[in-house]
């Protein structure tokens, strides 16, 4: 403000000597190729006074009106940041209706697009707006496309809300981020889990089984996933030969198989429940009886008997003499049990009854859920209603 004043002072003073420079006019040429400018002295300093004059308020009202950019730039932004940590603090508190709505408001305001849309995508995931989704996806493809390579983690949320959808139509967009990002896969297991589930829900069961070396030597996927992905994988595929061939290539992809891998219980109830569902009974058998020879383990008698076997007279002959044999009840309940569900699937409903009255009746609660199931299926197909109602009346007591 006192540099205007100074200014304008300057501008009167020049008025107030001009008088003096009338009688003594002095001229400036300005030469320019063939063009001369012709100015007297005076023209010239109040020509140059305006200059000034004109040049100093421009610069002030650019400066102040930077200024008011910067302010409403900066406000716009602190702004935005905190509706995305309200954001963040709704979605804690599972208020997914507001976290949404607060996200998509900060993204461009906070200058943090990617982690607004993906949380804003994740929130319309949990309210079930497959819509909404999709639309915050787009919007985060779109700013991901912006940089050459894209975040890993980013790719794995949006495949897995899209997996989350359980649709065909995000089934195809998963596929193709995954598709687009292959070489990935190798290199991160989270993308390698999502890869291994969208191609069992593709019933691309061969390909899961090409992956599972993969996932067995990746450290942070446990062995109890491989192993479900392996029990799924093998018998989708064991099931696909049967359906689309016969009995003869199933056994030859069997014997194709790697002896090591045969040996794995989820790979050989895989093949077992295949064989049992198609009645394929002389295989079948010839599998599960030197198996039963030896010493089973727990999990072994657990997957015996969820094997629909309607053929499974050697198979309880076999367990017949084990108990016959054996004087230990710890393993008399085991082999008891498993009596009692083969005679039920091979419908003997007399001999799963005593089976399983004799294993109630051991020391100590030897039984489990399963086991009263099935006799309370034996009694009801034998026709005895009073004692399975009595026998589901003790199972929904556990």
């Amino acid at each position: 403000m006192i540099r205007f004043i100074i200014v304008i002072a300057l501008f009167f003073s020049v008025l107030a000597l001009s008088p003096l420079l009338i009688d003594e006019k002095g001229y400036i040429l300005i030469a320019m190729g063939e063009t001369i400018i012709e100015l007297t002295v005076l023209s010239a300093i109040i020509i140059l006074t305006l200059f000034c004059i004109g040049a100093f308020i421009l610069v002030k009202l650019l400066r102040g009106g930077f200024k008011v950019w910067i302010n409403v730039t900066f406000t716009r932004r602190r702004h935005g940041i905190a509706n995305f940590n309200r954001g963040l603090a709704s979605y804690i508190l599972e208020d997914y209706q507001a976290a949404e709505q607060l996200f998509a408001k900060s993204a461009e305001p906070a200058k943090r697009q990617q982690s607004a849309y993906l949380l804003a995508a994740a929130s319309s995931a949990k309210q079930a707006l497959n819509t909404h989704t999709n639309h915050y996806l787009d919007l985060l493809a779109q700013e991901t496309a912006k940089f050459k390579q894209s975040d890993l983690t980013s790719l794995v949320v949006r495949v897995k809300l899209l997996m989350n959808q359980a649709s065909d139509d995000a089934y195809a967009k998963a596929r193709v981020l995954i598709d687009k990002n292959h070489k990935q896969i190798g290199h991160d297991s989270r993308l390698l889990a999502l890869e291994i589930d969208l191609c069992l829900i593709e019933k691309r069961f061969q390909t899961v089984i090409n992956y599972l070396p993969a996932a067995r030597k990746d450290k942070n996927i446990t062995e109890v996933v491989i192993q479900a992905w392996e029990a799924s994988a093998f018998y989708g595929a064991f099931t696909n030969i049967i359906c689309q061939q016969d009995q003869t290539h199933l056994h030859e992809y069997w014997k194709s198989v790697p002896r090591k891998i045969k040996q794995r219980e989820t790979v050989l109830f895989a093949y077992c429940h295949t064989l049992a569902e198609n009645n394929i009974t002389e295989p079948l058998t010839k599998l599960i009886t030197p198996l039963l020879k030896k010493q089973p383990n727990a999990n072994f008698f657990k997957q015996l008997r969820t094997l629909p076997i309607k053929q499974s007279e050697p198979l309880i002959a076999l367990v017949q003499k084990h108990l016959h044999n054996n004087n230990s009840q710890s393993q008399n309940a085991q082999w008891f049990s498993c009596l009692g569900h083969l005679a039920v699937m091979s419908e003997q409903w007399t001999m799963a009854e005593k089976a399983f009255r004799s294993l109630i009746n051991l020391e100590g609660k030897q039984y489990d859920k399963q086991d009263l199931c099935a006799l309370a299926t034996a009694l009801t197909k034998d026709g005895q209603h009073k004692e399975a109602n009595e026998v589901w009346l003790k199972l929904s007591a556990l």
